[in-house]
């Protein structure tokens, strides 16, 4: 059997992918599930984040959320037994590549698939689905009449917060970046609530979100990264329509939650003031927290959504495919269907 690895030479390098010929899998340990692999989600490797938590590898594999069938359990697993659907996520330290016929998963980082649910939406979605629970129950703990503003919204990520919040009661408000995605969150149904379209840098999203709460402001902001500096003093690589921090702050209301994906997020004395006056708080949103604690393996995930994916991309494809993830070009999720 083979997986797919990425492998960095050098820091700074792009990363390049490989499939790498697997020897046969060790015994199944007490607590090992062996799955047979049906789809694969690809998701962009953090290979900073390996390195920060001691894990940087010559090779690491590729692809962590996964659907498939159990073949085999290990002696003291109670949760699944032989055929049974599942879906989950492999760990941050996992041996494993996603993208493999048959592979060794410990019973936490599993749950049942629902039976409705196709193997490529299913593993498509895990990952978005959990970020959207994380950031809307544990976080923001939405609850019906809330305000909830979803930056880029036909994200795969921001279509599931979306539903999500709306489900929970609600009231959206989310931005689209091109007339494509805004005719997207239009027909989203429910409908994706007031819809903001950013794609020519003109629409003030602070003055939009301000109308549209009758100048109270936002209870709930879930961004897809922010600007920190002025337009010319911002890196090339930071897209444009993402608003500016100060435009977060204006429009959130009192008592707010700001959830952020910015990991490198810069408060100043003044920004910090404007949020103590307001009794808002800011949360960081890290796709990994559940992986990094043992207390949390094995509880997630209770819902699943409808996703924003391509096609079902075949095996042979899949090396490419993984070069266009991690160069961020890839605007819909990527899944590998066996």
């Amino acid at each position: 059997m083979k997986g797919l690895y990425g492998q960095q030479n050098s820091p700074g390098e792009e990363m390049t992918f490989v499939f790498q010929e697997r020897e046969n899998l060790p015994p199944t340990r007490e607590h090992d599930v062996k799955v047979q692999v049906r789809a694969c989600a690809l998701s962009w490797l953090d290979t900073k984040l390996l390195a920060e938590i001691k894990l940087k590898k010559e090779l690491v594999p590729v692809g962590r959320e996964i659907s498939g069938v159990v073949l085999e359990v290990g002696s003291k697993v109670t949760f699944f037994q032989p055929d049974d659907e599942v879906v989950g996520i492999l760990p941050l330290d996992s041996e494993e590549s996603g993208v493999c016929e048959v592979i060794l998963v410990h019973e936490h980082y599993l749950v049942h698939k629902p039976e409705k649910v196709c193997w490529a939406e299913a593993a498509g979605t895990v990952r978005d689905g959990l970020r959207a629970y994380t950031a809307l129950h544990y976080l923001a703990q939405v609850s019906p009449g809330r305000s909830v503003l979803v930056l880029d919204g036909a994200s795969p990520f921001g279509t599931i917060a979306i539903q999500l919040a709306q489900h929970r009661g609600a009231k959206v408000i989310s931005t689209a970046h091109s007339l494509e995605d805004k005719q997207f969150l239009e027909r989203l149904r429910p409908a994706g609530g007031r819809v903001l379209d950013v794609s020519h840098g003109k629409s003030g999203v602070a003055e939009s979100c301000l109308e549209e709460t009758g100048g109270l402001g936002v209870d709930i902001v879930l961004d897809a990264g922010v600007r920190l500096y002025s337009a010319e003093d911002e890196p090339a690589a930071k897209p444009q329509l993402l608003p500016h921090k100060h435009d977060i702050i204006t429009l959130l209301g009192v008592g707010g939650h700001w959830i952020t994906t910015e990991k490198n997020l810069q408060l100043d004395p003044p920004d910090s003031h404007s949020l103590f006056l307001k009794g808002a708080t800011v949360s960081f949103l890290n796709d990994e927290v559940w992986n990094l604690s043992n207390v949390q393996q094995g509880k997630y995930l209770d819902i699943l959504w409808w996703p924003q994916l391509d096609e079902p991309i075949p095996l042979y494809e899949a090396k490419v495919s993984m070069e266009i993830v991690q160069k961020n070009q890839a605007r819909k999720r990527q899944v590998i269907q066996f």
